[in-house]
């Protein structure tokens, strides 16, 4: 078997095979547009949302008064003091349940507050996220015994701060490459190996760590102070230079065997599934960086004259700050409705959270780009240095720099999209996957064949026609009726789409990842505009028709984008470009790279530290 073939094999035995629950994407994906998966959504308890609202408030006050995010910036590290508050606060057992000593907030007010701390200092939005989003309180609650949940939850809620350890220095998106192991020994298991870009891991207390058991890939809960680990090193990055990630090693490092997470084997699962809810946490980061955005935008553009104007009238930069706005809109509104999903826990949201995360990292990097952009020479200047000559100390640069990683945390854009693509032809493959399984036998493709057909003769004639081709359809949106109508016939042409490229391709359409990721792209617009003109329905009881004018906006926008992908679908260079990558790496084009010097430090492309010492500290 290949290594393609292993990891491929790997990742399908970690899926969540079942669909127990109705999904709004997985349907969109099938030319189903389900409205009523998300509208209306059930509202957060009035207790609930009090706690909530309370906590949001405190976390404002907290930021304001007693943390200076340009000194995390200037010295790199996040102060004790910092911490300390967080942990009075509550602030990191959010969504650990009360009976646990958390706050067993929604997830709803987990991310508005993630949201509010994202848009003052993202390295801070880092520190609380990785702790309770993917390390130890997440997986424990999904997957711990009760136990284990009494043992280790309430220390996660008090502060003690836990990271998550799966990436090694030859292991990124690709476990089956996984090195670090976990024998049994006795009552324990015995830990080697080196994981990279630890976020959290410098000062952790508690370790999730992903090890492999024989042939398959378990969890652990690790204690950080264990003899035999060593933190070789602090990394340091482009942007979130707060963040206190680091290189982790394990010398036999024994962990005892009550300390695994769920059954051996399941580990990929685990961080799998683990991450549904939890990359919610970056959606709302972005949103919050995206209406911070807005804010500068605005002001900056009125206060800024140039040729007799301010430069917010002028055609070029208004159509940015327009951009900005809508999207900030609906970033807010795709997190707050994946948010609200996920606490009803009425539909699966493996696919949402999934396209949240994609879409919500993109664009709000984009916004964010757009920003510095008005800003001109302000926005490539440093806040400390514009500080300093007297002007008003705004970080768009940092910002920028700060959101850089969020298209590649918890998995890349392009990772991402392999994902949701998956998720998204579940119904085709469990219907006609033997078909183009070369290696299914005559029996199973004749049985193929039977479901295939009787899949596609009820499917087929859906994508036909619906509610998106009768001009009365949705009248509760008013003026936004028209862009769900728009969204109910866009999917059912999605749908149309990726039937005609299994067609064409067949077992080789899961390498025409270029024609993926556009579907992929597509849908995401899709459920954001859904998401927009939901969100504007509901904030018009309050604030009138202004977010129906941002909904709006922001649903035109994305429908040309929308129309620029299906255009590609079909008729693009992806052949030739292919072929082209494929002569760089021969090294055909070699000439091109003459005439210039690279500064680039010689080593290794991919290696590890050797010795040094263990610069790992714990938070008092």
């Amino acid at each position: 078997m290949s290594d393609y073939a292993k990891a491929r094999e790997l990742g399908e035995q970690a899926r969540e095979t079942e669909w127990n629950r109705p999904s709004f994407a997985k349907q969109l994906f099938l030319g189903d547009f389900r409205l009523d998966l998300v509208y209306p959504v059930q509202a957060v308890p009035d207790d609930a949302a009090k706690r909530g609202e309370d906590f949001v408030r405190a976390v404002r006050r907290f930021l304001d008064t007693r943390v200076d995010p340009a000194v995390i910036e200037r010295t790199g590290v996040v102060p004790d003091e910092v911490v300390n508050g967080f942990r009075e606060l509550g602030a990191f057992g959010i969504t650990i349940a009360e009976e646990y000593g958390g706050l067993g907030l929604p997830y709803l007010y987990y991310c508005r507050a993630l949201m509010l701390v994202g848009s003052y200092c993202p390295a801070l939005a880092t520190l609380l996220s990785a702790h309770q989003s993917i390390g130890v309180p997440q997986p424990l609650k999904l997957f711990g015994t009760e136990e284990q949940k009494r043992k280790f939850l309430p220390r996660c809620a008090k502060g003690e701060i836990s990271a998550f350890l799966l990436t090694e220095p030859d292991v990124g998106s690709d476990p089956a490459r996984l090195a670090t192991t976990a024998v049994k020994d006795g009552d324990d298991y015995v830990l080697d190996g080196t994981k990279l870009w630890t976020t959290n891991g410098v000062v952790a207390d508690l370790l999730v760590v992903m090890a492999r058991t024989g042939k398959k890939i378990s969890a652990f809960v690790v204690e950080g102070d264990s003899p035999g680990i060593t933190v070789q090193r602090r990394n340091t990055f482009m942007g979130l230079r707060g963040i206190e990630n680091g290189v982790t090693t394990f010398a036999g490092v024994r962990v005892p065997a009550a300390n695994l997470i769920g059954r051996e084997g399941e580990g990929l699962k685990i961080a799998l599934t683990t991450l549904n809810t939890g990359r919610l946490s970056l959606p709302a980061t972005c949103a919050g960086n995206a209406k911070w955005a807005v804010k500068i935008a605005r002001e900056w553009s009125s206060a800024r004259v140039q040729w007799g104007r301010s430069v917010g009238e002028h055609e070029a930069v208004a159509t940015k700050i327009a951009f900005i706005a809508a999207t900030a809109y609906a970033l807010e509104a795709v997190c707050d409705l994946t948010a609200r999903m996920a606490d009803s826990a009425a539909t699966d949201i493996r696919i949402e959270a999934a396209l949240a995360k994609l879409y919500a990292t993109e664009l709000s990097y984009t916004a964010l780009d757009e920003l510095v952009q008005i800003r001109g020479g302000r926005g490539y200047e440093t806040a400390e240095s514009l500080v300093a000559r007297g002007e008003r100390g705004v970080p768009a640069e940092q910002m920028l720099r700060d959101s850089r990683i969020n298209r590649i945390f918890e998995g890349s854009s392009e990772i991402m999209k392999l994902l949701i693509t998956r998720e998204a032809v579940d119904a085709h493959l469990s219907a006609a996957g033997e078909l183009i399984n070369p290696d299914a036998s005559r029996h199973e493709r004749a049985q193929a064949l039977r479901r295939a057909t009787a899949f596609y003769a009820r499917w087929l004639p859906t994508l036909v026609a619906g509610s998106g081709s009768l001009p009365a359809s949705y009248p509760d949106f008013g003026p936004l009726a028209r862009h769900l109508r728009y969204v109910e016939r866009t999917s059912r042409k999605l749908a149309r789409s990726l039937f005609y490229g299994m067609s064409r391709w067949q077992g080789r359409l899961e390498h025409k990842q270029a024609f993926l990721g556009r579907i992929v792209d597509i849908g995401a617009e899709l459920f954001a505009m859904t998401a927009a003109c939901v969100k504007a329905r509901e904030d018009a009881a309050d604030l009138g028709r202004r977010p129906q004018e941002l909904a709006d906006t922001f649903c035109l926008q994305a429908s040309r984008r929308i129309q620029t992908l299906f255009s590609t679908l079909w008729d693009n260079n992806d052949a030739q470009e292919v072929r082209l990558a494929g002569y760089v790496l021969e090294g055909r084009y070699t000439f091109l790279e003459e005439g210039i010097l690279d500064p680039s430090v010689e080593g290794p492309w991919i290696g590890a530290p050797e010795g040094g010492e263990n610069v790992r500290r714990k938070i008092p």
